[in-house]
């Protein structure tokens, strides 16, 4: 009598750790990012109980007196912390207006240059400020606005104008503000949507092509629904970056003449934090903005999942 032959049962999962020795390679890779995170994000947020303190270096956390919300309500009487907290906002907000929707246009120009190489050193090009720190940034963009030996400066003496100190006018530096951080930061921006518009299937480009689509058609029906996901989603994650300016480019371009015009939240708990002192009431500024900046984050992805199915989550 033959015998019955067994079936072959598929080897079950064996879970986590079953998926942790099979792809140990990949998780080895993110332990680098992890520590990072995990040192200099989470473990830090154990200060945050110094907002609550009258902390002293000498007493340390545990030694400090618990004070409650005193912080906080100084923060709200501060007479300096509105027009702070109002720079921020319009410095921000004219960045998002300027500099969100610029690496997406660059990314669908370098998208249409037919020769690889011009495309190749163009993105060159428009990446290499990134790599720039702002204190050499700086330094560039103050030659280049001299009132004497600036080339625009120039141009417009010549011109019969009288000389501009950009820098130093109220008027001008938020532009300077944000132009600087527009030509530092449109390279690297486009990279992420430059991955997404490569991902895009070429026959679509080549169907509508037949079907008599020029090239702004493409974009229209083609590329730019292509980049709508990773656009809401850069969206989102930039509200959360409104309150939290750039130090390093604020500092360097701040002078006493445009304090009232730059003067943002970053430099403020600066000044009171490390020249005066006040850890406590700078760690009431910093969690206050934190806690903005979350609650934005939230209100975009919740109007994102609600218009469209790109949001976070």
């Amino acid at each position: 009598m033959a015998k019955a032959k067994t079936a072959v049962v598929p080897k079950q999962s064996r879970g986590f750790f079953g998926n942790l020795s099979k792809y140990k390679e990949y998780y080895i890779m993110l332990i680098p990012g992890f520590l990072f995170f995990l040192i200099f994000c989470y473990g830090p947020m154990y200060g945050l109980i110094i907002a609550f303190q009258d902390y002293y270096p000498l007493k340390g956390i545990d030694g400090s007196t618990f004070v409650g919300m005193k912080h906080f309500k100084a923060l709200a009487s501060n007479p300096f912390f509105l027009p702070v907290l109002k720079n921020t906002l319009i410095i921000s907000f004219y960045k998002l207006l300027v500099c969100f929707p610029a690496p997406i246009l660059l990314c669908l120009a370098l998208n249409e240059i037919r020769s690889v190489k011009f495309k190749k050193v163009a993105q060159s090009i428009s990446y290499l400020p990134h790599f720039v720190s702002w204190v050499v940034v700086s330094g560039i963009i103050l030659e280049f606005l001299s009132p004497t030996r600036g080339p625009i400066n120039i141009l417009l003496q010549n011109l019969g104008f009288e000389p501009i100190f950009f820098v130093a006018e109220q008027k001008y530096f938020r532009g300077v503000l944000v132009l600087s951080d527009l030509w530092k930061s449109i390279g690297w921006g486009s990279i992420v949507y430059m991955a997404a518009v490569t991902g895009v299937d070429p026959t679509l480009y080549e169907a509508a092509e037949m079907d008599g689509a020029g090239r702004i058609r493409k974009i229209l029906h083609i590329t730019l629904p292509a980049l709508a996901p990773i656009v809401t989603v850069m969206l989102i994650m930039q509200s959360g970056k409104i309150l939290n300016d750039s130090f390093e480019q604020v500092y360097n371009f701040l002078t006493p003449t445009t304090y009232q015009v730059g003067d943002v939240i970053s430099t403020f708990v600066y000044r009171m934090g490390i020249q005066k002192m006040q850890y406590s009431f700078t760690t009431a500024v910093d969690l206050f903005k934190n806690i903005i900046s979350f609650i934005l984050v939230m209100l975009t992805n919740y109007i994102a999942r609600k218009t469209n199915d790109y949001a976070l989550w």
